[in-house]
């Protein structure tokens, strides 16, 4: 029997980067969690301990809070990923691929009785911002997206005509209350982007969708909304979401001798039902390693 080392890669994971822009008296915050992996010629420091070709975490670390200085700030995390994976592998000819993850945390300045303060900040935005630049040689992948965008319908959905079995205790309804926690993970086509803008419009036409369908299931809801954005922006090749139906249940006020017309409601936190989907053009080009190592979707 051969044993043989199989796919790896190695680097520095969640170099927390906060970078303020002092250009002007009114300042410019950008916070993010960055994690970099390099894949490349790696055989020898698993199989002998030979640490020529292996880049240390720690240089890793460092070049992310290097570059940010040297480049004038981060910018666009799309952008600045990108230049960190092809500074990887451009500089170094024993790394042939690399993967770098962004998070980002928004900030704006505090707004005071004299209008908004140029140096004192609010953290702001119900989301996080992500993206994972792949890249294996001279191809690319741009995968950006969103976690933790919570929205909630009081009205305009329905559950009904599933099917029904001896342990179905769950009760039809025309009129509930809607409530998910967005994670969505889109693919670009290409690198040739307004990274900004495009992530601000699919946030807004995804919750466009939300609020204006009428949804008579979660999973009806999430299509509409990844119908919308691949409509809107033939740049993304395809995008997928991951939602737990928040589930917000009646209270029975009866005891108390009180009606509840769809006003009292418990929201529970656990169990949760959890629908995840892939909305996608089917002429889309292939995703080779775009998808490799993001967790938490189909």
């Amino acid at each position: 029997m051969g044993i043989r080392l199989g796919d790896n890669q190695y680097g520095k994971a969640e170099v927390r980067l906060v970078h303020v822009n002092r250009e002007t008296p009114v300042h410019s915050i950008k916070d993010i969690n960055y994690s970099s992996q390099l894949r490349g010629d790696l055989e020898s420091v698993h199989t002998e301990g030979d640490n020529c070709k292996c880049l240390p975490t720690d240089t890793q670390k460092n070049t992310v809070y290097a570059k940010a200085k040297e480049w004038g700030g981060v910018g666009a995390i799309e952008d600045f990923a990108l230049r960190m994976a092809r500074h990887f592998v451009d500089e170094h000819d024993y790394v042939y691929g690399a993967r770098q993850e962004v998070e980002e945390y928004a900030w704006e300045r505090i707004s005071t009785g004299k209008g908004a303060h140029d140096h004192s900040f609010v953290r702001t935005g119900a989301e996080v911002r992500n993206t994972v630049v792949t890249k294996d040689g001279d191809k690319e992948w741009v995968v950006s997206g969103f976690s933790g965008l919570t929205v909630l319908k009081s009205t305009g959905s329905e559950f009904h005509g599933y099917p029904k079995t001896k342990y179905t205790t769950l009760a039809e309804t025309d009129d509930r209350i809607l409530a998910t926690d967005v994670t969505a993970r889109w693919r670009y086509i290409g690198t040739g982007v307004d990274w900004d803008k495009t992530y601000e419009s699919v946030k807004a036409l995804a919750l466009e969708a939300f609020a204006e369908t009428h949804s008579l299931a979660l999973q009806q809801t999430l299509y509409a909304m990844g119908k919308a954005v691949l409509e809107a922006h033939p740049e993304i090749a395809e995008i997928k979401f991951s939602m737990p139906n928040n589930h917000h249940f009646l209270v029975d006020l009866s005891p108390f001798g009180l009606d509840n017309p769809n006003e009292v409601f418990f929201a529970a936190d656990r169990p949760y039902g959890k629908i995840e989907a892939v909305v996608e053009r089917d002429d889309a080009p292939e995703a080779g390693r775009a998808w490799e190592t993001v967790p938490g979707f189909v």
